[in-house]
């Protein structure tokens, strides 16, 4: 089966990882019947377009399910910490998403980077095929691009 390109943001990391912006009602059979396994959501569960009963529906589709919710105003270290212990919790495909796949992008522009050895350039390419948040003048894309900056 075709990854389904007609999720928000959809974008192929990897034959084990996918990411994306918001999912909708049957998203996650979707997801399920391309080889997913496990979901990592960033997103709010109360924002606007968040998938209704996100755990339930997970649940349904035979897909364990990870909820870091992530406020896009102030990402953390302890966010970036959880997010990467559940993307490394075992071998199984994964798919994380948030509302636009902006935080996903720059999460994994900064695992990329800083752990697994890609070099900056190219993970700063797959980020921007998603987002920018260095172009964005506002203060919550400055609080993502503190959280990513390199140490």
């Amino acid at each position: 089966m075709d990854d389904p390109d007609d999720i928000r943001n959809w974008l192929r990391l990897s034959d084990r990882i996918t990411t994306s912006g918001r999912l909708c009602p049957g998203d996650p059979a979707r997801l399920a019947a391309i080889g997913v396994r496990h979901v990592v959501n960033l997103s709010l569960h109360d924002h606007p377009e968040a998938l209704p009963d996100a755990a339930r529906q997970m649940a349904d589709a035979g897909l364990r399910y990870t909820h870091i919710p992530v406020p896009f105003d102030a990402p953390a270290q302890a966010h970036y910490d959880a997010f990467r212990a559940a993307i490394e919790a075992d071998d199984a495909p994964v798919h994380v998403h948030c509302i636009m796949n902006w935080r996903v992008s720059a999460f994994f522009y900064r695992y990329h980077r800083d752990v697994a050895g890609m070099a900056e350039p190219a993970a700063r390419a797959l980020m921007e095929r998603i987002w920018k948040p260095d172009a964005m003048d506002r203060e919550d894309a400055r609080a993502w691009a503190a959280l990513i900056a390199p140490q």
